[in-house]
Formats: structure tokens, C-alpha cells, sequence
């Protein structure tokens, strides 16, 4: 267009070309340049968590870069963006990590790693493939059985909401025979081993040492978490199913029944039982559990209560306790159901476990400010007060019924098994 500029660009552009090649030079011919990575992660992901993933770059190269690191992360999580940029010095290395949060179980396939370096010119970028594509298997929430675990080994399980009870009666075991301290009960002296251990022997004048018997809880006593799969278990909150809430909370207190020396066993079914793990406290009794909680999908058709009937009546020879996580939200439901779970009370220590509507729940605390917001809110209030009188129905047929939200299931769970466990009403 004006051909004094014409030699002003051939050199603009002349100029640009080389640094083009010399930037080019410097990350495909410099000697021992180039970039590698790692991805680090559990072998096992923690459904409803934050996992966290640790990634590793390393620069060959003598001089700064700057590097674009793109994780190929599994399609469930429809994550796309750009990746991140960090700095690595020269011939140094530079970490981060990002946190993934799966919302169902199954495997997780992982692809590869890219790097894309750059010089500080920032002219041409040079793609590394590393850590080669891996699967993962995002189980029931580890991450929440593990803190349980630990807060309850350290006696710090208040932080987390769980209630300590002091226990009722003498629904103890015999533990052993050992001198009596301040503070110990009178009523638990142990004459005859008091008589056998006074020093120097009866009428002797010797000084009595007092012995005690010491009690300890109830052990190997049945715990069994049946899981309903039926259709109103796919109900989502949080990003989860109702049944994966449940998958979550059966975990924890199972654990928390082996750490207390009980027995733990799984049932879960829909029209038929499809999982039955015998309640025991081998050795291999947990990864048992996990494996089978692991395997666990909500169907399409009603729950068959008569199967849950029928499977614990053949499997548990000893009464336990039963904890049915299911979800009913009708008195005419109930009513089908009533039946049966009083039969399986009269066999067991059954608490049923109902999750309350949080939808409803929410249109009660919105504010009405039109006719139209009074009737929903008068429609929701009489939804929450039927799924009480669900709850006040059961109790009254002798069958324990735990009220509960979603997000509150696990502590209130635990705190259940530890009230009757304490009061001994197995």
C-alpha cells in the first residue's frame, strides 16, 4: 500500500522468523533439555470427596521456563480448561496439585500428562506426553472412614458431632480381678479374691488390699446395615444418590462397630437381596465390606422387604442390630411396609433410617410474599409433617426410626449405634 514501508517489513519480519528458529533451536536442540512429569494419587478415590492429585515437572533445560501443564483428567468430571502455567527453573522442578470430587463409584481412566514448554521468548511451545494413562476405582468414602477412625483412636470423635453416652446398667462382660483405686464403685469389690490377697493371711493382722472387678462393654455383638436399592433410593442431593449417601454412612459405622469389637455385616436388595456379607470381625471383614459396598446401584423397581425378611432370617442366628437405610415418604408406603419390618423387629434390634425431603425443607424457610408462595409453603408443611408421623408411626410399633438429613446421616448413624450400644438394648 506504501512501498517506503516494504523494506521496514521484510526486516520486521526477517527478525521475527529468526527468533521463531532460535526459539525453536533452544527447546528441540539444546543438550539434555527437555521436560518429564509425574501424576501421584491414591490408589483408591473417595466418592463425595476432595481427592487430591499431586503432579511433578522437571526441566532438563539451562534456562527458565515457563511450562502449560494439561492433565488429561477422566470424562466423568467434564473438566476442560486450559491447565495450568507454572515457572520451573533451570534444570529444577515445580509441584502442584488440583483436587478432584467423583460423584459415583466405578473406575476412572486417567490418559496421559501434557507438558508444553516454553522459553522466556514464548514464540513456540514444545509438547511432552508424560505419565503414561491409568485407572482408578473411586470407592465409598475412605477419606470419611479413615478421619473416624483416627478421631475415634485419639477420643476426639465430639469434633466431628458424635455424642458421648454414659452407659446404663451393668450390661458389661467380666473383664479381670484388680486392686481397687479411688474413685472405683464399692458395689464391684470382690471379697473372696480380697480375703485370698490380704497380706499375711486371715487373722494374722495383715492389711487388706481391696480387689475389684473390672467390666468391660459387651463385645461380638451383631451389626448389620441393610441398604435398600429400590428406585427411591436414586433420589440426588449434593451431587449423590440417596443410596451413595447410605454406601457412605454404612461404611463409617461399620468400621466403627469393628473398632468397638462388634460384629459388622452388609444386606442390600431391591426386588431380591442382591449383596449379603455375613456379620463377622476377621481379619478381612472390612475390605469385604468395601468391596461389596463398592459394587452397590440404585435399580428402577420397588424394594421387596419379604427378601430383607427372609435373608435375615436365614443369616443372622444371633439378634443384632439392624440399621434398614431406606427412604419413605408416605403413611400409605409405610403401611405396605409395616408388616414386615414388625416381624423382622421381633427377630432384631431394628432402627429404621429416613432421609428427610431437603427441597421442602427449603421451600419452608423461603419467605411467602404472594397467595401462591402460602399454598406451596402449606403443601410442603404437610409433606414434612407426614414424613414425622412417618417416623412417630414406626416408634410406636416398637421399631426405631431415625429422622435424618443427608448431609447429617453419618453422625447421627454412628450416634445411634452408640446410644443403644451404651444402654445395652440390643
Amino acid at each position: 500500500m506504501w512501498a517506503p514501508l516494504l523494506p521496514v517489513a521484510v526486516v520486521a519480519v526477517s527478525a521475527f522468523g529468526v527468533l521463531v528458529l532460535a526459539d525453536a533451536l533452544l527447546l528441540w536442540r539444546t543438550p539434555g533439555g527437555g521436560l518429564d512429569g509425574a501424576r501421584a494419587l491414591d490408589d483408591k478415590l473417595s466418592l463425595g470427596d476432595q481427592n487430591e492429585v499431586r503432579l511433578v515437572v522437571r526441566s532438563g533445560y539451562p534456562f527458565a521456563a515457563r511450562v502449560r501443564v494439561l492433565d488429561e483428567v477422566p470424562v466423568q468430571f467434564q473438566k476442560r480448561d486450559a491447565g495450568a502455567v507454572v515457572p520451573v527453573e533451570a534444570r529444577g522442578e515445580a509441584r502442584l496439585t488440583y483436587t478432584l470430587r467423583p460423584t459415583a463409584r466405578g473406575e476412572y481412566a486417567f490418559g496421559t500428562l501434557n507438558l508444553f514448554a516454553a522459553t522466556p521468548l514464548g514464540l513456540v511451545l514444545r509438547r511432552f506426553r508424560t505419565a503414561a494413562a491409568e485407572t482408578v476405582a473411586v470407592y465409598p468414602s475412605i477419606l470419611q472412614m479413615q478421619r473416624y477412625a483416627f478421631l475415634a483412636a485419639s477420643d476426639r470423635l465430639e469434633e466431628v458431632g458424635v455424642k458421648r453416652v454414659r452407659r446404663l446398667g451393668q450390661t458389661l462382660e467380666f473383664d479381670q480381678v484388680r486392686e481397687y483405686v479411688a474413685g472405683d464403685d464399692r458395689r464391684l469389690v470382690n471379697w473372696k479374691a480380697t480375703a485370698r490377697r490380704s497380706t499375711g493371711g486371715a487373722g494374722t493382722g495383715g492389711v487388706a488390699r481391696l480387689m475389684v472387678n473390672q467390666y468391660q462393654e459387651e463385645r461380638a455383638q451383631p451389626v448389620v446395615a441393610a441398604l435398600d436399592m429400590g428406585r427411591a433410593m436414586r433420589s440426588p442431593f449434593d451431587g449423590l444418590t440417596l443410596l451413595d449417601h447410605s454406601v457412605n454412612a454404612a461404611l463409617v459405622l461399620l468400621n466403627t462397630a469393628l473398632g468397638k469389637d462388634d460384629q459388622a455385616g452388609l444386606v442390600a436388595f431391591d426386588r431380591e437381596v442382591r449383596v449379603v456379607v455375613p456379620a463377622g470381625r476377621r481379619r478381612g471383614q472390612l475390605p469385604a465390606l468395601l468391596d461389596a459396598l463398592y459394587r452397590l446401584d440404585p435399580g428402577f423397581t420397588d424394594p421387596s422387604f419379604e427378601a430383607l425378611y427372609a435373608a435375615l432370617r436365614g443369616r443372622l442366628r444371633q439378634r443384632s442390630l439392624v440399621l434398614l437405610f431406606t427412604n419413605v415418604d408416605t403413611r400409605a408406603g409405610l403401611e405396605r411396609r409395616l408388616p414386615v419390618l414388625r416381624r423382622i423387629a421381633r427377630l432384631h434390634r431394628l432402627v429404621v433410617v429416613l432421609f428427610e425431603n431437603t427441597g421442602i425443607r427449603g421451600l419452608l424457610d423461603d419467605r411467602a410474599e404472594r397467595l401462591e408462595d402460602v399454598y406451596t409453603k402449606a403443601v410442603a408443611e404437610g409433606l414434612a409433617l407426614e414424613k414425622r408421623e412417618v417416623a412417630r408411626t414406626l416408634e410406636r410399633h416398637g421399631i426405631g426410626a431415625l429422622l435424618t438429613s443427608p448431609e447429617s446421616l453419618t453422625v447421627d448413624a454412628v450416634n445411634r449405634y452408640i446410644q443403644i450400644k451404651a444402654r445395652g438394648a440390643f
